[in-house]
């Protein structure tokens, strides 16, 4: 098989949560166990970062990898999901995807214990990560968690540092329907002696978090509790931020190379944990950390986080989709000045579209679009639901025709949003 056909081999074989949801979801860690004992336990031989949370762990993991690669390290591995355009996102190697051979020999040297297994994607593209950071003798590795935390396919490492960058609704049919609930699954990850960084301090889930930490003897730290991160100046393309350090003047003039004001707990979440692995012997000095921020997209291949796909109309595409996510998004679209917002929106069909629809702006313009995904939810569908919010616009069969009506109708001074579904944003960008 070529890549194009090795990819599709697995998708038509392995269930997708991204793309079908629920019942492709796995959880528990015997499949990604067995995987990774026939693979000699890779997950084993690296040193790794672990990351989970509702919102921010795709921005936080990137900025990580950033500054480990401006600090000098060689071969920082990088694992996220889900990927956008390619499935070789989701394994980074000094921000570089692993190459396309490498997946089809990957695949066709293991095909037996996949279909033996019967494992999901995620299992399948977890147990590929672990192979080649070991494969490739990474310094270090940062883990991002598919769903959840506990049960997640990645929890089988032992990192060094853990992260959770904060808890909101979300997968609520999956994970648990309170704050508290969710809390717990993503206090999964905290290992015994491992130090945890939790980015946001809440109320409901604090307790959780402190109390898992207790029983583990992990060293835990609320980021927001020692760094407040203020920005100086933002636009549409850069971000810059004055750092405090408890209280106190530590670092100014930051430039991330992620805008969007969403950033600024992301990046007092990666603060403190760069103090972490500072304890742990890594050498990163202030210019690693500036480096690392202003050169984050540009050296680890993040994509649409909001990204700017055009100037004239101004198009934006954020791939934020959950009640937590819409709010900053909304808080962000305030910032900008524009004559009309032409609003291109998708959501999956899992989800309660009306956690989120209450909160979009009711006078843009909406094209209502369904993503190319059987898990999206129809877009007449969509509009009607929309409606009863007071969302007005019209419903398009799929992405692209949605996108070029919107900049069709788009004048110079108006601005065209992208988002409501990270696969909508995908087949924009």
């Amino acid at each position: 098989m070529n890549y194009a056909e090795t990819i599709e081999y697995l998708y038509s074989l392995l269930p997708i949560y991204q793309r079908v949801g629920a019942p492709a979801y796995k959880p528990g860690l015997e499949n990604i166990k067995k995987l990774c004992e026939v693979l000699g336990n890779p997950q084993n031989d690296f040193p790794s970062i672990h990351i989970a949370g509702t919102n921010g762990k795709g921005s936080t993991s990137h900025y990580l990898a950033s500054i480990l690669q401006s600090a000098g390290y060689k071969n920082v591995g990088l694992h996220t999901s889900p990927h956008l355009k390619d499935f070789r996102e989701r394994i980074k190697i000094n921000g570089k995807l692993i190459s396309e051979e490498e997946v089809i020999e990957f695949v066709a040297n293991n095909k037996n214990i996949i279909e033996t297994l019967d494992c999901s994607f995620f299992e399948l593209s977890v147990s590929m990560a672990f192979y080649f950071f070991a494969k490739y003798h990474c310094e270090i590795a940062v883990i991002e968690t598919g769903l959840g935390g506990r049960l997640d396919s990645t929890n089988i490492i032992t990192p060094i540092l853990s992260v959770i960058t904060n808890i909101s609704f979300d997968h609520m049919a999956t994970l648990g329907d309170t704050l508290e609930k969710i809390a717990f699954e993503k206090a999964g990850i905290i290992k015994p002696g491992v130090p945890v960084v939790i980015g946001e301090t809440q109320t409901e889930t604090k307790p959780i978090f402190i109390n898992k930490a207790k029983e583990c003897n992990s060293p835990i730290y609320f980021a927001d509790a020692i760094y407040s991160a203020k920005p100086s100046n933002e636009n549409n393309s850069i971000l810059v931020v004055d750092i405090l350090k408890n209280n106190k003047d530590h670092i100014k003039g930051l430039h991330s190379e992620l805008p969007g004001l969403y950033q600024l707990k992301n990046i007092q979440t990666v603060l403190c944990a760069t103090d972490r692995l500072k304890e742990a012997g890594y050498i990163i000095n202030d210019e690693s950390i500036r480096n690392g921020l202003a050169n984050v997209v540009t050296q680890t291949g993040l994509l649409g986080r909001w990204q700017t796909l055009s100037i004239s109309p101004l198009t934006i595409a954020d791939t934020g989709h959950n009640e937590a996510g819409i709010k900053e998004i909304v808080q962000q679209l305030k910032t900008i000045p524009y004559k009309k917002l032409h609003f291109v929106f998708g959501v999956v069909k899992d989800k309660d579209p009306a956690l989120v629809l209450d909160l979009l702006p009711k006078d843009a313009i909406y094209y209502f679009c369904k993503a190319d995904i059987p898990r999206a939810l129809d877009e007449d569908e969509l509009m009607q639901i929309a409606s009863g919010f007071g969302l007005k616009g019209t419903a398009y069969p799929n992405v692209k025709e949605a996108l070029e009506s919107a900049r069709s109708n788009a004048s110079e001074n108006d601005m065209v949003f992208i988002g409501g579904s990270t696969f909508v944003v995908a087949e924009a960008i």
